[in-house]
């Protein structure tokens, strides 16, 4: 993970000097704060969720989703819908 932050960090370091706007900055150490914590709490979460996010780009979908008529469902159900 530190080669990936240190990749990373050279990207948004480059960009934040050409618009001078910390913007960036701060969004892109906001979400590597999450992943810290996320490593903490869990360890290998970074990487399962990378595998997670190829295997769904590269067609196999997502095992772990609902179906949108499943959602639906639950939806009118909470809504007191039938």
């Amino acid at each position: 993970m530190a080669a990936e932050f240190d990749r990373e960090w050279c990207v948004v370091v480059e960009r934040v000097k050409a618009s001078q706007d910390l913007g960036d900055l701060n969004a892109w150490l906001g979400d590597w704060r999450h992943t810290a914590l996320m490593e903490m709490r869990e360890p290998g979460s970074y990487y399962r969720t990378l595998a997670k996010v190829e295997e769904t780009i590269r067609g196999g979908g997502d095992s772990d989703a609902v179906q949108s008529d499943e959602h639906q469902a639950l939806i009118r159900r909470r809504l007191g819908h039938t």
